[in-house]
């Protein structure tokens, strides 16, 4: 082998050994309580979210009896689908949440709520939405994340 190919291999495996001993150092331990979903990967074993664990949890907790069409916990958005309460069969109703911060704040959250009734038992139209179901959504999600988090402090 000659001096020149030995040299470029023993630089690779150094190079090799050193991003491997680089990628096992930093801090494991997560002090932080704003800290992301542990449990959630991009499916290559690294963590991917940004958003508050408590607010991602409590969201789908909040609105659990709404079919969910969408979730993504690295933009922090929830689309449910329609859903039509049984009781009241000529209306249905569709929220998306947004989480748009790591912290757990009442800014960090937005609930839209979209409302539809059936015309003449066929299509469906656009229908108003009290202002203050959105909010009321966003304070119940609120509350139950500040639960979350005192339960896992207490812990």
């Amino acid at each position: 082998m000659k001096p020149e190919k030995a040299t470029f291999f023993k630089v690779l495996a150094m190079a090799s050994a050193a991003a491997t001993v680089a990628a096992c150092g930093g801090n494991s331990a997560k002090t932080d309580r704003n800290a992301t979903l542990p449990s959630y990967s991009t499916g290559k074993g690294s963590q991917a979210t940004t958003v508050n664990r408590y607010l991602w949890a409590a969201s789908l907790e909040t609105l659990d009896f709404l079919p969910v069409s969408s979730a993504d916990p690295i933009a922090g958005l929830i689309i449910t689908d329609w859903y039509s309460n049984p009781e009241a069969p000529n209306e249905r109703f569709k929220t998306t949440v947004y989480i748009l911060d790591s912290a757990l704040r009442a800014d960090a959250l937005r609930v839209s709520v979209f409302r539809q009734q059936r015309i003449d038992g066929a299509d469906w139209a656009d229908a108003s939405v009290n202002p203050a179901t959105g909010r009321e959504i966003e304070n119940a999600i609120l509350t139950r994340a500040r639960q979350l988090r005192l339960n896992i402090i207490d812990d």
